[in-house]
C-alpha cells in the first residue's frame, strides 16, 4: 500500500469537514477528483474507509486508524515546512560562533543576550572546542561565525570589520613600571606574564611587541579567565597585556596601572569572519551590527 501525504490530507478534511465537496473545496480540488483519490486509495487497501450511507460522511474503522496516522504526522510535516520557508527567509538558521580571542567572551555574551531576543529561531552556541583551529572549523561548517584579528587574506572567508583596540599594559599600582609613561619591549624581560593559555604567536603581546624585538619575559602564567588575570596583577603575581576594553570597566580602580605599549601605542582590528554564502543572511547582519554597538559601549566603558 502506497500512502501519500496527499492521501492523510484527503481523510483529515473529509472527517473535519464532514462531506466531500466541502473537502474538496478546503483541498482545492474538485469534487470528481476527490472521489478519485478516496476510490484509488480503498482499492489500495482493500477496506472501505468511509461509511457512505452516513451524514455527515464518517470514517469506517479503517478510516479512523488512518485518520490518526494523519494527525500523528501531518503537524511534523507542516512545521518542517515552516522551517525550511524560515530558512529560506533568513529568519531561522543557526549561529554557532569560535573565538580566536579570550577576551571576548565578556564583550560577546551582551551581544547575544540581544540577538537571542531579536531572532529567537535562530540557535545560538560558542563552540570552545573549535577555537584553536577556528578558521578550519568554519570551512568544514562546524561553525559560522569566527571572531578573529588575524584575517587570512588568502581564504575564502570574508572579514567583516567590528572594531578597533589597543594592547595596553596591567600592573600594580605600586609596580615599578607604573612610572613609566608608555611600555617597551625590554621591560617586560624581567617579568612574570600572566597570559591566555593559547599559543604564543596568537598573544598580541608576543605577535606585536616581544617576538619583533627578540624579548622573552622571565617567567609565563597562564590563566583561563580575565578576572583572574586582574586578581593575580593586582595582587602584585605578575603583570599582564590585554585589550583595552578590559581596562576601560576597571577606570575606576585605584589598584591597577594601565599604561600603553610604546610610545605611539599598538593598535589591533577585530574581525567577524564568516563565508561568503552566508553574508546575505539578514540575522548574520545584525549580529554584526549588534557586536559593533556593543563594542562602542565597551570603549566607552
Amino acid at each position: 500500500m502506497h500512502i501519500e501525504f496527499r492521501h492523510l490530507r484527503t481523510i483529515k478534511a473529509i472527517h473535519d469537514t464532514g462531506g466531500l465537496q466541502r473537502a474538496a473545496d478546503v483541498l482545492h480540488i474538485t469534487q470528481s477528483a476527490l472521489s478519485h483519490q478516496i476510490k484509488g486509495l480503498e482499492e489500495q487497501a482493500g477496506v472501505e474507509l468511509f461509511v457512505r450511507r452516513s451524514k455527515p460522511l464518517k470514517l469506517s474503522a479503517a478510516g479512523q486508524r488512518m485518520l490518526r496516522l494523519a494527525e500523528r504526522i501531518l503537524p511534523q510535516i507542516d512545521a518542517l515546512e515552516a522551517e525550511f520557508e524560515a530558512l529560506e527567509e533568513g529568519s531561522a538558521g543557526r549561529l554557532h560562533i569560535a573565538l580566536e580571542c579570550h577576551a571576548c567572551y565578556d564583550w560577546l555574551f551582551p551581544v547575544l543576550e540581544q540577538f537571542r531576543r531579536a531572532w529567537p529561531d535562530v540557535d545560538i552556541d560558542i563552540r570552545a572546542g573549535r577555537a584553536f583551529d577556528a578558521l578550519a572549523a568554519l570551512r568544514r561548517e562546524e561553525v559560522d561565525v569566527v571572531i578573529s584579528s588575524d584575517p587570512d587574506e588568502e581564504g575564502e572567508a570574508e572579514y567583516a570589520p567590528l572594531f578597533d583596540y589597543s594592547p595596553v599594559f596591567i600592573g600594580a599600582a605600586n609596580h615599578p613600571l607604573a612610572a613609566k609613561p608608555y611600555i617597551e619591549a625590554s621591560d617586560l624581560e624581567p617579568e612574570t606574564l600572566l597570559c591566555y593559555p593559547v599559543e604564543k604567536s596568537r598573544l598580541d603581546v608576543y605577535k606585536m611587541l616581544l617576538h619583533p624585538a627578540g624579548v622573552e619575559p622571565a617567567g609565563l602564567r597562564p590563566v583561563e579567565l580575565t578576572q583572574m588575570i586582574l586578581m593575580l596583577v593586582a595582587s602584585g603575581r605578575g603583570v599582564a597585556v590585554l585589550p583595552d576594553w578590559v581596562m576601560n570597566s576597571q577606570r575606576n580602580r585605584s589598584d591597577f596601572a594601565v599604561r600603553p605599549l610604546t610610545d605611539g601605542g599598538l593598535t589591533r582590528r577585530m574581525y567577524a569572519a564568516s563565508r561568503r554564502e552566508d553574508i546575505g543572511k539578514p540575522y548574520m547582519a545584525h549580529f554584526v551590527r549588534l557586536a559593533r554597538t556593543e563594542a562602542v559601549k565597551l570603549q566607552r566603558g
